[in-house]
Parts: C-alpha cells; sequence; structure tokens
C-alpha cells in the first residue's frame, strides 16, 4: 500500500512538474519569441524588420534641407492614407466579386464612394496642395495604378474625367505616375525609411 502511494505521489509530482515546465514565464531582460523545430533542436524564430541604409544626404543650402524635411512631413502624412485605399480598393474588389447582379454593384458602390467621401473630405480639407500632389502619387505606389483609372474603374469614366478636369484647373493630374528609380527617388528612400520605422 505504502509503494502504491509513493509511486502515485511520484507521478502526481512528475505531472506537476510538467505542466509547470510548459509555461512561458518571460525573463526580466529578454524578450518572448516563438521557436521553430529544426532537426530536434528547438531554436528561436525572430522576423527582425528591414534597416535601410543610404548615402548621407548633402545638402547644398538651407532650403533645400527645408525642402528635404518638408517632403518627410508630407510623406509621413499622406502615407498612411495612401496604404488606407489600397486596402479599401482591395476590399472593395473582393467584396464586389461576391455581387452578381450590377444593379446591386452600383448600389454598392455608390454606398462605398459617400461612404469614402465623408471619411477622406476632411483629412483632405486640411493637406496642403503639395501633400495632395504627392498623395496621388503615393497612391499610384501602393496600388500600382493611377488615380484616373482607379476612379475610372469603380465610378465610371464620366465621374474620372469629372475628377481629372477639376484636378487639372489646380494644376494636379489623377494620371500622375510615380517613378522611384527616377524623378521620386528622394520620396522612395523618404517612404522607404518611414515604413521601417527609421524616420
Amino acid at each position: 500500500m505504502k509503494r502504491k502511494i509513493i509511486i502515485l505521489l511520484f507521478i502526481l509530482f512528475a505531472n506537476i512538474i510538467h505542466v509547470y515546465s510548459q509555461q512561458i514565464i518571460p525573463a526580466e531582460n529578454g524578450f518572448l519569441v516563438t521557436a521553430e523545430v529544426i532537426d530536434g533542436d528547438t531554436v528561436p524564430s525572430i522576423t527582425l524588420p528591414n534597416i535601410y541604409v543610404f548615402k548621407p544626404l548633402v545638402f547644398k543650402n538651407n532650403r533645400e534641407r527645408k525642402a528635404y524635411y518638408k517632403l518627410v512631413r508630407d510623406v509621413k502624412k499622406t502615407l498612411p492614407i495612401a496604404m488606407e485605399v489600397n486596402r479599401a480598393i482591395i476590399e472593395t474588389y473582393e467584396y464586389l466579386q461576391t455581387i452578381p447582379d450590377k444593379k446591386d454593384r452600383d448600389k454598392h458602390l455608390k454606398r462605398v464612394e459617400k461612404g469614402l467621401k465623408e471619411q477622406y473630405t476632411p483629412r483632405m480639407k486640411k493637406m496642403t496642395f503639395a501633400q495632395g500632389k504627392l498623395l496621388i502619387k503615393l497612391i499610384n505606389r501602393e496600388t500600382s495604378s493611377s488615380s484616373y483609372e482607379l476612379v475610372k474603374a469603380f465610378i465610371g469614366p464620366f465621374k474620372a474625367g469629372l475628377y481629372q478636369t477639376f484636378a487639372a484647373l489646380f494644376g494636379a493630374s489623377l494620371k500622375k505616375e510615380y517613378h522611384p528609380e527616377d524623378e521620386d527617388q528622394l520620396t522612395e528612400r523618404v517612404v522607404l525609411l518611414v515604413e521601417s520605422g527609421q524616420l
């Protein structure tokens, strides 16, 4: 009988130790990370963010320095909006694929257009002209389509032409494209640094 109790206590004690050993207890000066088992060994698995290293910028004068920091400010303000627009386009497109009737798709697009206007008009009013032009380019960067093409695809060619004409009155163009290797090289540098959290 005594032997059975000792064996039972041993099994119970072993189970308790096993349960506590499976719990993750955070270290005081460390980080919790996921792990992978590779060839029988448990190896920490950490995904590191991209770190971009560029040649230091050399400004010819104070005016160039101010222009650069203005670009940084404008990218930080407009890039999140361009990313939101990209997500909204993907979600809208995916949802439209589930609607079989053209009439219902048109109704949904009108609701989306109204919702986007309500959501973004107050934010757009707070933007400068330069930020608006930058936003058009960043939308092209995020979606691989010009703003004109997006408006034309979702709302129709008439409204796309109307918006393009309105933008042209102010010296902008919805057809403007983003060229990271050429004219938008500095902007691309700033965007990458902002996305990686380095700026």
